[in-house]
């Protein structure tokens, strides 16, 4: 999921009944200490954490990414779709709902959630996978900016979920990269939304937004559905679904590009 997206999914976060004790700034090993304890609180085993936090540091090239990253929706929505809905990438899209066809009929007769619009976020965020899902260790990356003290709290709900992920069996700690605000997988979810909309779709037993095409797109469609996709109806820009689509990306150009992504897919 998009960058901007971490203050706005926060709000909506499973965990969220009361704050974080770990104190921002100032030493880090005795932070991620204070974090240990609230991990272990919420049922995150000694083992996974002690693993987790091993030899960890902070990351100063993510500090100066989060610091430098607010002004990315500068470009007008023309600007901006024109660099992302291109013809290579509608080939794609294009090739794999014939592929997936039957999957994506099954998802949207579940969620409500057109077919065109899943290839859409599912370009979109990483090119289906094939494109940049980050490199980073998850752990790292959110323990700096919950060290940090601008958005501490809400980086530190975050790295306890990164933590249930991997307590859950998910994903082992060695497969738990992702992008610069830790988002995880070819929709690019954060740990939170990783935890409250994961749907387990290909039936393996277990939530893989890396690799299982079934969960990844069910997950995405679960995410618009429980807040509140009403199906059938039309998503442009005026309409309730539009609005619906802010739990994705508050920006309206980027709404505004998945949604005219989807009406070519459909040949408007």
């Amino acid at each position: 999921m998009f960058r901007q997206q971490a203050v706005a999914l926060v709000l909506s976060f499973l965990f969220a009944a009361s704050a974080c004790a770990a104190q921002c700034g100032g030493d880090f090993r005795a932070f991620t200490g204070a974090v240990s304890r609230e991990a272990a609180a919420a049922g995150v085993s000694p083992a996974i954490i002690n693993n987790a936090f091993a030899g960890v540091t902070l990351d100063p090239a993510v500090l100066a990414f989060d610091r430098r990253q607010r002004g990315t929706f500068r470009k007008s929505f023309e600007e901006y779709a024109a660099t992302r809905v291109v013809p290579a990438r509608l080939n794609r899209a294009r090739q794999l709902m014939q592929r997936h066809a039957a999957l994506l009929s099954r998802i949207e007769r579940q969620f409500g959630v057109p077919a065109t619009l899943l290839m859409a976020i599912w370009t979109l965020e990483s090119d289906n996978g094939t494109g940049d899902m980050g490199k980073l260790p998850v752990i790292r990356t959110i323990a700096t900016l919950a060290h940090d003290c601008r958005r501490s709290e809400l980086f530190q709900r975050e790295l306890i979920a990164a933590l249930q992920i991997v307590q859950r069996g998910d994903l082992p700690l060695r497969d738990l990269i992702g992008a610069y605000a830790g988002e995880i997988g070819q929709t690019q979810f954060l740990p939170s939304s990783y935890i409250k909309y994961g749907v387990d779709y290909d039936g393996n037993g277990h939530i893989d937004l890396r690799h299982s095409v079934p969960d990844v797109l069910a997950s995405t469609a679960n995410l618009l559905k429980v807040n509140g996709w009403q199906a059938g109806a039309p998503f442009d820009e005026g309409t309730a679904n539009f609005e619906v689509m802010r739990e994705w990306n508050r920006s309206v150009v980027y709404r505004k590009t998945m949604a005219l992504f989807a009406a070519r897919l459909s040949g408007r």
